[in-house]
């Protein structure tokens, strides 16, 4: 299945459902040349911390243009900020919207005043930022409006003092994967990686999926192709699934563990399906 990237007529691309997207690219509205040709799974157009005060009408009506020709999701400023029923209008008014995400949220009541201002559907990522965020992200979580939960790892640290090494931030990124997983929606997006290092991006994107999140936000469109690398089923998984299946279970297969290995063998090989070839 595929489709034409926004503005670009005759470019396709493998659509992947946004439940499964990895790479999720945030670009902002003042520069949405950056999004064409992106192999991000998810385009979103940024309107909040790319996008100075005086700056932000301008960035909606630029944002509203390109969605008349081209998806991509909107992320929105935070509910408590005097620029969030702006956007919401803003968006409301776009044919080619694929969601929204939602910033700095601490309360799912958040999630349903912002749910009650777009039209009826419309998915909500929520970006979980602060303490008191994660503190909530069970119940945020639980809401009928929220579609993933996203890691705003760079405003996590700040509102904290968390520092940025893996082991520090393990428990916020373990409650928003175990929140995720009890409300039963799609995996939770990780924080982007600020690098210039290729192995360093590759190392923290295979951290996130030993974690058990499912998506990565980037800055950056070269970073997409990385990160859906690292976030697809390698290889050797593709063939252990398909060797498995392939098979019949053994007859002295007595211990419990087939079971949960036949679903994790079906788990990768839909994955594989739905993100297509390796790209190595």
């Amino acid at each position: 299945m595929t489709r034409a990237l926004g503005g670009q007529a005759g470019t396709t691309e493998r659509v992947v459902p946004a439940r499964l997207a990895r790479s999720w690219h945030l670009v902002s509205a003042l520069r949405l040349d950056e999004a064409h040709g992106s192999l991000a799974d998810s385009i979103v157009i940024d309107l909040e911390d790319a996008v100075p005060a005086a700056q932000k009408p301008g960035a909606r009506e630029a944002a509203a243009g390109w969605l008349a020709t081209g998806s991509a999701w909107v992320r929105v400023n935070d509910a408590t900020s005097g620029e969030w029923r702006a956007d919401l209008a803003a968006v409301c008014r776009v044919a080619c919207l694929r969601g929204v995400m939602l910033a700095k949220v601490e309360t799912p009541e958040q999630i349903e005043a912002t749910a009650a201002g777009l039209p009826a559907g419309t998915r909500i990522v929520a970006l979980i930022e602060s303490a008191r965020g994660l503190e909530a992200a069970a119940d945020i979580a639980r809401s009928a409006g929220t579609f993933r939960l996203a890691f705003g790892s760079g405003d996590f640290r700040r509102d904290t003092g968390v520092g940025d090494d893996p082991l520090a931030l393990a428990y916020a990124r373990s409650r928003l994967v175990v929140a995720s997983a009890a409300a039963g929606i799609p995996g939770a997006i990780d924080g982007p990686t600020i690098t210039e290092s290729p192995d360093a991006l590759t190392a923290a994107a295979r951290h996130t999926r030993t974690m058990g999140l499912t998506g990565k936000l980037t800055l950056r469109g070269d970073h997409a192709a990385l990160i859906n690398d690292a976030l697809s089923p390698s290889a050797d998984e593709r063939e252990w699934a398909a060797g498995l299946l392939g098979s019949a279970p053994s007859r002295d297969a007595r211990d419990g563990s087939y079971l949960p290995m036949l679903a994790r063998a079906r788990s990768i090989v839909a994955l594989a399906s739905a993100f297509g070839p390796l790209a190595s």
